[in-house]
């Protein structure tokens, strides 16, 4: 057997490995959008490195773009065969695919004109909502929990990943005709014990391979129970003390709604202040609604929580903005608000014209709230850039910018240590490290050989590895 890794590798995005038997049955784990620089990721987001149309299965994790994203253009490209995923996965897909279409057409639109105006090739787009549409239809769901064939060699299993609705690990067992049984874990990404809202990983079966993310293998997380009190620190010192607006980049899945949550708790014991608090984004306000229905990937305490609040991503004074109008009248007035808006690194969507309308105003703060690819909006941000472009324009900072990571959606060093801690190192022939930046990664390796595990491998950008 061979397993190839054309994404993720070495960096967070792209999510996509690539199992091939020795009978030659192609499994892919995941099919995610490289984001970031546009420029860079367009180039690699039209290359494979692989044929598409070889590819026997998908094993989609969960439906965040970074490892979703790239399922219509696979399909488009060639591949014919089914997506297995969760539920959960599947109905969010749905949304996230047709939202990256759509913010895909307006940003080619966009860039196209500017390209036209200085004589140069317009860019092509990846997919279209026709080449969605023709994705979904190969998407086949399962339950978390249960062994189902996907061919007469491999077994496969989803397991509680924790990490957004959904989310799972992809437990495969592979059993070719006289030869030993291998077992092969990808842990998609892993969520937090722990979670306000959604349940812990689940211990997984012991495994010969493990692929494992490694986004914050170097560090630890502010405790969860420390957000809310940060958040309404912030939120004071922004729109009462400087008279500002916050800006919040968020995820649409997951991160918007974690934050919805702690604002309701705010508002419930009155400390918020008496100000206007706007989800601006159709995708958040869909995402939030799924989020709502999909209760089995809630824990304990969060559904006890309901019984006395049955809408806990809701309040009074929070608004949902889905009209373009609405979101374009937020910016036409400058009273202290907080806006929380899609995306969550700040490189696509209305919040950079959010933050546009805000960077260079003193009074305002611009807060990053998750993991950032370093060439992104909000990464370039965070370390402290003074001059940036927004839609082409050169734009000075002078708002704060701050940022808060008891918010992530991601495991941290303590959380992947506690998650592989159902393994027993010495029967795993070969870990390796994925979704992570390379010095991160070299220090989680580090870590992972003092724990006994012999074999930890930090695979580059299409690089091939032969497993037995």
């Amino acid at each position: 057997m061979k397993i190839s890794f054309h994404g993720a590798a070495q960096t967070v995005t792209g999510s996509k490995h690539l199992l091939q038997l020795d009978n030659g049955f192609k499994i892919l784990f995941d099919c995610g959008l490289f984001q970031g620089n546009p420029k860079e990721s367009d180039k690699l987001n039209r290359y494979w490195g692989f044929e598409p149309r070889d590819i026997d299965v998908v094993l989609l994790s969960h439906a965040h773009i970074d490892h979703c994203g790239l399922l219509p253009k696979l399909v488009a490209d060639g591949f014919g065969g089914k997506i297995y995923c969760t539920p959960a996965s599947k109905d969010l897909a749905e949304i996230l695919l047709s939202d990256s279409a759509h913010i895909q057409e307006m940003d080619i639109k966009f860039m196209n004109k500017r390209r036209a105006k200085k004589g140069k090739e317009p860019y092509e787009i990846l997919y279209s909502d026709k080449d969605v549409e023709a994705c979904l239809s190969h998407f086949e769901k399962v339950n978390k929990g249960e062994w189902f064939r996907v061919s007469n060699e491999v077994e496969v299993m989803f397991s509680e990943a924790g990490h957004i609705i959904g989310s799972a690990v992809v437990n495969v067992r592979i059993a070719e005709k006289n030869k030993k049984p291998v077992s092969i874990t990808f842990s998609g990404d892993v969520g937090r014990y722990n979670d306000e809202i959604l349940r812990s990983p689940d211990k997984f079966p012991q495994a010969d391979y493990l692929i494992l993310e490694s986004t914050y293998g170097d560090s630890l997380h502010q405790p969860s129970d420390m957000s809310a009190h940060a958040l309404l620190e912030i939120i004071k010192d922004t729109c009462v003390r400087k008279k500002g607006r916050l800006i919040i980049p968020a995820f649409s899945v997951g991160r918007t709604q974690e934050i919805a949550y702690t604002l309701n708790r705010l508002d419930i014991d009155h400390v918020l202040p008496d100000i206007d608090f706007y989800i601006d984004s159709p995708l958040s306000f869909e995402a939030t609604q799924l989020v709502r229905n999909h209760t089995e990937c809630y824990n304990d305490r969060f559904l006890k929580y309901m019984e006395k609040d049955p809408q806990p991503f809701d309040f009074k004074r929070l608004h949902y903005i889905t009209k373009v109008e609405d979101s374009i009248a937020l910016n036409e007035h400058d009273r202290p608000c907080v806006i929380i808006s899609a995306s969550g690194m700040a490189d696509a969507g209305r919040v950079k014209h959010h933050i546009k309308h805000a960077i260079g105003d003193a009074k305002n703060t611009i807060l990053i709230v998750g993991y950032c690819e370093p060439r992104s909006l909000g990464a370039k941000l965070m370390r402290g850039m003074k001059n940036i472009t927004i839609f082409g324009d050169e734009c000075f900072v002078e708002a704060e910018v701050k940022s808060m990571r008891s918010f992530s959606a991601h495991a941290d060093y303590d959380d992947l240590c506690e998650f592989i801690s159902c393994q027993n190192p010495k029967e795993v022939k070969q870990l390796f490290l994925v979704h992570g930046e390379p010095d991160v990664q070299r220090t989680f390796q580090e870590k992972l050989l003092h724990k006994g595990f012999a074999d930890v491998t930090i695979p580059e950008q299409h690089q091939v590895f032969k497993i037995d």
